[in-house]
């Protein structure tokens, strides 16, 4: 992989610092643009702290931040980008619009890549002059430290294109996986929400609190998914097995294909979690500090790992 290609990535917050980094961090030049003044005047602090905890040394982050730059629009800074990543909110309308002015100032050789966990990439990207060249890139949080990258293709994306995004990927030291057909939620997030999905079910029908799914999942098969995924899982214990256990549940799991009302009406009751204090669970500010510590002490340790 070519090394100081220009990368463009329109959005700062969380996950355009954390793209913008990765890839200025194996060696591509990075210029990363935000409409709101605070967020790209703070960008490059928040860059180094994320730098810092992944163990990086004072003189590696200063060779990292001479990779990048911060621009005050999107036409400067897409103007000689080989590759443009949007990192905006969810707002299909956004996402568009941001699209159609990159198109305008962006070489007609630049791959577009969309940073989105559950749109269709088709939505965001079907006004586009040149289509071929677009595609979807899944970023989980914090992209940074979680590996996975699902590059999404849409009707229109090349295969040539698609090909330099998983090379890109790969050089930056992430797992990406192609998606092949463009749907809702991709692969990651439809395995995810259909677990929960079950999870709130559980709950919603008095059969276990939240506090019991969420000690079963960390305490049985959630500790061995980093290592034996589910198709392989299935294939250890044999697909027999897994038939006649499939012919007993799948019936009585939760199949409804709307929000569950349990849901909505924590929703309506600003229920919203730890933002708010309560959710499935009630949180105090000290309880919601002490699980993120948690969730980052684990990622960092686990990518510590990896480098190892």
């Amino acid at each position: 992989m070519r090394k100081n290609r220009q990368i463009a990535v329109v959005g700062a917050g969380l996950m355009g610092h954390g793209i913008a980094l990765t890839l200025a961090r194996a060696g591509q030049y990075v210029c990363i643009t935000d409409p709101v003044a605070e967020a790209r005047e703070s960008v490059s602090h928040r860059i180094s702290d994320s730098l810092r905890t992944l163990g990086e040394p004072e003189e590696r982050i200063a060779k990292i931040l001479k990779k990048i730059e911060v621009s005050n629009s999107i036409a400067a800074a897409v103007r000689d980008a080989d590759v443009v990543f949007e990192a905006a909110p969810e707002k299909l309308a956004l996402k568009q619009q941001i699209f159609a002015e990159v198109e305008d100032h962006a070489p007609d050789n630049c791959i577009l890549a969309s940073n989105t966990s559950v749109m269709p990439i088709t939505g965001i990207m079907g006004g586009l002059r040149l289509k071929s060249r677009a595609l979807g890139t899944h970023w989980w949080n914090p992209p940074h430290m979680i590996p996975l990258v699902e590059v999404v293709c849409t009707e229109w994306t090349e295969d040539a294109v698609a090909n330099d995004m998983m090379a890109l990927l790969e050089d930056a030291g992430k797992t990406p996986v192609r998606v092949q057909k463009d749907v809702p939620g991709f692969i990651g997030n439809r395995l995810q929400h259909a677990l929960w999905r079950e999870a709130i079910s559980l709950v919603e029908n008095g059969i276990c609190d939240a506090e019991a799914v969420d000690t079963v999942i960390k305490s049985s098969f959630g500790r061995r998914l980093a290592v034996l995924g589910p198709l392989e899982n299935a294939d250890l214990v044999g697909t027999d097995l897994t038939l006649d256990i499939h012919e007993n549940v799948l019936c009585d799991l939760e199949s409804r294909t709307a929000p569950s009302p349990y849901l909505a009406r924590l929703v309506a009751e600003g229920r919203l979690g730890m933002k708010s204090g309560q959710g499935f669970r009630d949180w105090t500010e000290e309880d919601a500090a002490a699980l993120r510590q948690r969730v980052a002490r684990h990622l960092t340790r686990l990518e510590g790992i990896l480098l190892d």
